[in-house]
């Protein structure tokens, strides 16, 4: 199966539920404010498929409104465009330029970058009020696109019923509910088709190619090498040097590839193999793993050097994660 992250609030007392569920979007996705009106109620599900650099989630709750806004994206601003399809209920997004409803089957895109504020539209009925939504999160540099040239894209639906929209829709939902068939090395190759087919379905909506960003070679070609590096994680003789020669480039023009996305090889392979370790410590079923061997298992063969590391990345010790991650 592919890599996944899941949010039940059936797992958590109902005291509790809506902060958790803040607390989770906004170590998952990016940070948020949230206000509802059922704290007293509140109901919502969430899995996170890993598709290397890419996110796919399916997501039920009840209504709620969520922003994010000038100071949050200051403090901390992950750079993604999120697109989302509802598969039930309405929704209406407020932007400081436009304000637009979406109905299910409208594909909507957002920017992490622009001030924005979702509001589910209420109905009067409980069950008809849960939202249900497929949405995937892919950072802005991996498109093809000048991003200044996306305000035609962000300011109105698209439909996912027809032409290109219902391929990417058809893709997303049947990707979300048959996970079982994959791999997890097939997840970085899916989330490359991912991004391919939203391309696509950008340049459609943008009405000519003269939008794309030149050199499209290198960012098929750096999008193939992060899906390699994904899929040899595990494997401790992955260095810069066997990634370049894999690929049958020089390990110059490996690093100018990497610098582009704003990070080193070596970097870029660190703070997978500690995202992958992360995952494990949050993993109810490998809770009686030592936490030296997932850390060797994700090429951290000293337990003191993965302890640095990830307290560095995430703030805190591994056990300390882990412990609050399985409370």
């Amino acid at each position: 199966m592919l890599y996944e992250t899941v949010f039940r609030s059936e797992d958590v007392a109902p005291a509790d539920r809506f902060d958790r569920w803040r607390q989770h979007i906004s170590r998952s996705l990016w940070p948020t404010e949230m206000v509802t009106d059922h704290v007293s109620d509140f109901r919502a599900y969430q899995r996170i498929l890993d598709l290397g650099a890419v996110r796919l989630c399916t997501t039920e709750y009840l209504p709620m409104t969520v922003r994010w806004t000038e100071n949050l994206i200051r403090q901390a601003d992950p750079e993604l465009c999120l697109m989302t399809l509802p598969l039930r209920g309405e929704v209406r997004v407020i932007r400081p330029d436009c304000e637009t409803a979406y109905a299910a089957y409208d594909l909507a895109v957002h920017d992490s970058s622009l001030p924005t504020c979702i509001q589910t539209i209420e109905t009067g009925d409980c069950d008809r009020d849960k939202v249900s939504e497929v949405s995937a999160l892919v950072p802005k540099a991996l498109l093809p696109f000048s991003w200044d040239s996306m305000d035609q894209v962000i300011a109105r639906p698209m439909s996912g019923r027809e032409g290109v929209g219902a391929l990417f829709a058809g893709f997303v939902t049947r990707l979300a509910t048959d996970t079982g068939s994959y791999r997890p090395s097939d997840g970085p190759r899916l989330g490359m088709v991912l991004i391919d087919l939203m391309s696509g379905l950008f340049a459609h909506a943008l009405d000519g190619e003269n939008r794309l960003v030149p050199e499209p070679h290198r960012r098929t070609l750096t999008l193939r090498i992060q899906a390699f590096i994904q899929q040899h994680l595990q494997n401790s003789q992955l260095t810069p040097g066997a990634v370049a020669a894999a690929h049958h480039i020089s390990l110059s023009y490996l690093h100018r590839l990497f610098q582009e996305q704003g990070a080193t090889v070596s970097t870029w392979i660190r703070r997978q193999r500690l995202e992958r370790a992360r995952r494990d410590l949050a993993d109810p079923t490998l809770h009686t793993t030592p936490i030296h061997a997932i850390a060797a298992n994700w090429g951290f063969p000293h337990a003191a050097d993965f302890s640095r590391a990830f307290r560095t990345a995430y703030g805190v010790s591994p056990r300390e994660y882990r412990h609050e991650a399985l409370r």
